[in-house]
């Protein structure tokens, strides 16, 4: 393939994944059926804080239009996490992790199956919170209840299926580059927000300021942690072969410091708002939902030890899923390849598992920090939510991964071209 061709379906690629989003973009103003929106806009207004902020972060601003993708990719994330835990622990899913690509459709298969129904219960007491309402629903019933399900769960079905396809024919990261979408689309709307309280005295202009700058601040630590990794030197030793020597070169085993990217950040997220998923919707002025509010808006303790654990496990059990210092081990011992001053095998297995412990560590609190520390600000003065830790996080990072992976399909192309003219000129 030339470099014309090969740049030619990078930019199709692209295309095709802006058009996938305007279609999610699209879909987060289309209303549920039967909802009165003047009603709607009235309740909204006061239940923008605690899990219901969040969760409208995620879904790009549907839960505030009670749009069709107001539940938006959550339920599938939410079946991920539960498919990835059984995976650690149930020999069912060792032996389908262990069995490659036919393990891994199946594996797919059941997170489908589990999105489904998920997305069923979350969509019924979504249904039935609507309906607690007063005067929210227009005729609330069976029928509501009904077509407000089949609408949730064929929404967020469809949603798990553009994901699919940004990945498949797009440009990769499709279910990050939607929940990246529906943020960064919000953003213009969060600034204003932000400087019209400015405006009418509600926060003073020294904090906007100082939000900003604070802003500008997290963007940078992040970019400066993402990019940052610890480079463990490895060594091949020279082999004679006839009259030539082979080997003998170095090279670099590079290990980041934030192996698991923003999965911890999403999943700790989703697992806030998988139980009291029910409860949330119930929008009503009723004592239970009331106390499970209180104990889920930011500043509050309980919210902020939980999310932080959250944020940990993740890290510390996505980067054991992803990164295998034992395989690695094992494959540099296969080439060749050495640690200076260690031995091969098991002892360079404990070396790298060492190593990525620290580092996992550093990440670990690296993600807490970003993660928090803009929500004590949320949860004191009314900034927008999508002004948050975990909101600036994601765009970040997925915008960091976007970038990489489109440099890597250009160099790909460059590597290709050059390897046919080397060959063509012998």
């Amino acid at each position: 393939m030339s470099v014309n061709a090969q740049s030619s379906d990078l930019k199709n690629r692209i295309i095709f994944t802006i058009f996938i989003l305007s279609i999610y973009r699209l879909g987060t103003f289309i209303p549920l059926p039967g909802i009165n929106p003047d009603q709607l806009q009235i309740l909204m207004e006061g239940n923008q804080k605690g899990l219901l902020g969040m969760f409208n972060v995620f879904a790009g601003g549907a839960i505030s239009r009670m749009a069709i993708f107001a539940l938006g990719i959550m339920p599938y994330i939410s079946s991920s996490i539960i498919v990835q835990l059984l995976t650690g622990v149930s020999d069912y899913f060792k032996n389908l992790k262990s069995q490659g690509e036919i393990g891994r459709k199946k594996i797919t298969q059941i997170t489908r199956y589990g999105t489904v129904l998920l997305a069923i219960i979350q969509g019924y007491g979504l249904s039935v919170g609507l309906e607690s309402s007063d005067n929210l629903v227009i005729n609330p019933g069976l029928f509501f209840k009904i077509s407000t399900v089949t609408t949730i769960v064929a929404g967020t079905i469809f949603l798990m299926w553009l994901g699919e396809q940004i990945t498949q024919r797009g440009i990769g990261n499709g279910i990050s580059l939607i929940i990246f979408s529906g943020i960064v689309a919000e953003i213009p709307r969060a600034l204003v927000t932000t400087f019209e309280l400015g405006r009418t005295g509600a926060i003073s202009t020294l904090m906007i300021i100082f939000i900003f700058l604070l802003l500008v601040a997290t963007i940078m630590f992040i970019v400066f942690m993402e990019r940052a990794l610890r480079k463990i030197l490895i060594n091949y030793p020279k082999r004679q072969m006839g009259n030539k020597m082979y080997g003998g070169e170095s090279s670099h085993l590079p290990l980041k410091i934030n192996q698991a990217g923003v999965i911890p950040a999403i999943f700790a997220s989703a697992l806030l708002l998988l139980p009291v998923t029910f409860s949330n919707f119930n929008l009503s002025d009723n004592e239970t939902f009331l106390n499970i509010s209180s104990f889920f808006t930011q500043g509050q303790p309980l919210y902020m030890l939980l999310y932080a654990s959250g944020i940990i496990f993740f890290t510390f059990f996505y980067t054991s899923i992803t990164f295998n210092p034992t395989e690695t081990a094992e494959n540099l011992r296969k080439h060749g390849g050495f640690i200076p001053g260690i031995r091969p095998g098991e002892s360079t297995a404990f070396y790298i598992d060492d190593i990525l412990t620290r580092l996992t560590t550093m990440g670990a609190l690296y993600l807490t920090l970003v993660c928090l520390m803009p929500e004590f600000l949320i949860a004191n003065y009314p900034i927008p939510f999508y002004l948050g830790g975990t909101s600036i996080l994601i765009v970040v990072v997925v915008a960091i991964d976007t970038v990489t992976q489109i440099q890597t399909r250009l160099m790909s192309s460059q590597y290709e071209q050059l390897i046919k003219k080397t060959k063509f000129g012998k």
